[in-house]
C-alpha cells in the first residue's frame, strides 16, 4: 500500500514539473500526461491528475478555466464528484457567489455525506449569509468526521464569539493553538476575546506573544497599546503607539492619539509633529489645521498661530471657527485685520445660516407631513453642530471635549460672536501661587531664645 502511494505521488509530482515544457502551454502538457495515465495500469490516477490541473489553474489564477475542469467531473464516480465539487463551492465562494457556492455544497455533501471539506463550505455559506447557529451544526458534523480539520475548528469559534457564547469561542482556539501553535491568527482570536471578557492581564499576554510572532503588525501594535490606554497605564500604550506608527505613519487613529497624548502631557509643540503628518494625509479636513494652529498658539507663539490660520483662512475662507480664531487672535495682539475679519466672519455665518435653511426648506418639501416633524428636528441638528465638536476615537477627552471663551466684540456699532470651540479641548489651568502678606510671615525663632553656643563669637 506505502508502495503504490510512493508511485502515485511520483506521478503526479512528475506531471507537475513536465507540463509546462514539454507542449506550448501548462494544459496541453498536464492533457498530454492525463492521456498517458489513462492508458497505464495506473488509469485510476487520471482523475486525480484532472484534479490538480485545476488546482494549477488556481494557482494561476485562470479561475474560468479551473471552474470548466472541474465541472466536468459532476457526472463521475461519487468521490472525484464530491472532490469536484467541493473546489468548486470554494471557488464561488471566494468570488462571493453565494447561492452557487451552496448549490454545488450541498452536491459534493451528496456525493459524499462524510467529506469534512464540503461540510466546511456548506457553514461557510450560511455563515456568510448570517446564520451562525446552522453554520456551527456543519462544522461541529465535519469535526466529528475528522478532528484534526483546522478550518472547521476555526470557523466555529468565529461562529461562537458571533453569537457571543465567548468561553466555547475560547475553547476551540485554545484547542486550535495546540495543534498550531505559532498562528498569528488563532493568538489574536484568543487575546481578544480575553479583553471582551475583560481579563486584561490574560489578554495583555496574549497579545505580547502575537507581537513575537509578527512584531511589525502595525495593528496589534495599536491593540495592545489600546488594551494599555483602557488599563490607564498611559507611558506603556504611548509606547505601542508609537512603535505601530513608526511602522506605518498614516494610520489616522494612531496620529490622533500620540497627539492627544502630547497635548494631556502638556507638550504641545511634539503634538504638532503628529497634527501635521494627519494634515498631509488627509489635506481636504481642516480640523487637523485648527488643531496645529492651536498648538502654535498654547505654546505661546502668537505670530505663528497667526500665520496658521491665516493659511488655513486661505485654504478654507469659508470656515467659521477659523474666522473666530482669527478676530480674537488680531484683536489680543492688537492689529488692524481684527475689523477686518470680523466683517468676513458675519458674512460666513450668515451664508452659512442660508445654506441649512435652504437644505431643510428642501428637505420639507420632499416629505409629507407625517415625517415633517423628525426631518426638521434632523436639520435642527446640523445646524447646532456648527460649533465645531469634533469627534475622535472615543477615547481621548483632550480633543473631544471643547472650551466655550467669553465672546469678543469688535468696535461699538457692530457686535460679532467671535466665541470659538478649540479643537484641544480645555486649557488646564496653572497653578496659583502667591507670596505671602508680610503680615501672615512669622518669625521662626521669633519665640525661641538663643543659646551661647548658636550667638557669634
Amino acid at each position: 500500500m506505502f508502495r503504490k502511494y510512493e508511485a502515485e505521488n511520483c506521478i503526479k509530482t512528475g506531471a507537475k514539473i513536465i507540463s509546462p515544457a514539454i507542449e506550448n502551454s501548462f494544459a496541453e502538457g498536464y492533457d498530454w500526461c492525463v492521456e498517458t495515465v489513462k492508458n497505464s495500469q495506473h488509469m485510476d490516477l487520471a482523475h486525480d491528475l484532472e484534479i490538480d490541473k485545476a488546482i494549477m489553474f488556481l494557482k494561476q489564477k485562470d479561475f474560468n478555466q479551473a471552474i470548466e475542469t472541474l465541472k466536468s467531473f459532476e457526472k463521475k464516480d461519487s468521490r472525484v464528484a464530491s472532490t469536484a465539487a467541493t473546489n468548486l463551492s470554494f471557488l464561488y465562494f471566494l468570488e462571493n457567489e453565494l447561492s452557487q457556492a451552496d448549490k454545488y455544497a450541498d452536491v459534493a455533501m451528496q456525493a459524499d455525506r462524510y467529506n469534512p471539506s464540503a461540510l466546511v463550505n456548506k457553514g461557510n455559506v450560511l455563515y456568510a449569509r448570517g446564520d451562525f447557529e446552522k453554520a456551527r451544526v456543519f462544522y461541529k458534523e465535519a469535526l466529528q468526521n475528522d478532528s484534526s480539520c483546522v478550518e472547521a475548528l476555526y470557523n466555529l469559534g468565529l461562529s461562537n464569539k458571533k453569537i457571543g457564547r465567548l468561553e466555547d469561542a475560547l475553547d476551540c482556539f485554545y484547542k486550535l493553538h495546540a495543534i498550531l501553535r505559532n498562528s498569528p491568527q488563532v493568538i489574536f482570536q484568543i487575546g481578544d476575546i480575553h479583553d471582551q471578557l475583560e481579563d486584561t492581564a490574560q489578554a495583555t499576554e496574549w497579545f505580547m506573544q502575537l507581537i513575537g510572532v509578527v512584531p511589525t503588525d502595525t495593528s496589534v501594535l495599536a491593540r495592545t497599546g489600546e488594551i494599555y490606554d483602557n488599563d490607564g497605564d498611559k507611558s506603556q500604550a504611548f509606547q505601542y503607539y508609537y512603535d505601530s506608527y513608526r511602522y506605518f505613519p498614516s494610520n489616522i487613529p494612531v496620529i490622533e492619539w500620540l497627539g492627544a497624548y502630547y497635548i494631556d502631557s502638556q507638550f504641545c509643540e511634539k503634538a504638532i509633529h503628529y497634527f501635521e503628518r494627519a494634515a498631509i494625509v488627509q489635506p481636504g479636513q481642516v480640523k487637523w489645521q485648527l488643531m496645529i494652529a492651536s498648538c502654535h498658539r498654547r505654546s505661546g507663539n502668537y505670530q505663528q498661530a497667526l500665520e496658521t490660520y491665516k493659511h488655513i483662512h486661505k485654504k478654507f475662507p469659508d470656515n467659521v471657527e477659523c474666522l473666530k480664531f482669527l478676530v480674537r487672535i488680531c484683536s489680543d495682539l492688537g492689529l488692524k485685520e481684527a475689523q477686518e475679519y470680523a466683517t468676513k466672519l458675519k458674512k460666513a455665518e450668515k451664508a452659512k445660516e442660508l445654506k441649512d435653511q435652504r437644505a431643510t426648506s428642501g428637505t420639507r418639501r420632499g416629505s409629507g407631513r407625517r415625517r415633517e416633524g423628525k426631518r426638521e428636528s434632523s436639520a435642527g441638528g446640523r445646524k447646532s453642530s456648527g460649533k465645531g465638536q469634533r469627534s475622535h476615537s472615543g477615547r481621548r477627552q483632550a480633543i473631544d471635549e471643547l472650551e466655550e471663551d467669553p465672546s469678543y466684540k469688535i468696535g461699538s456699532k457692530q457686535d460679532v460672536d467671535a466665541t470659538y470651540s478649540d479643537p484641544l479641548g480645555p486649557q488646564m489651568e496653572r497653578p496659583k501661587t502667591a507670596a505671602r502678606r508680610r503680615d501672615q510671615m512669622e518669625d521662626e525663632f521669633g519665640d525661641e531664645e538663643l543659646g551661647d553656643d548658636l550667638l557669634p563669637e
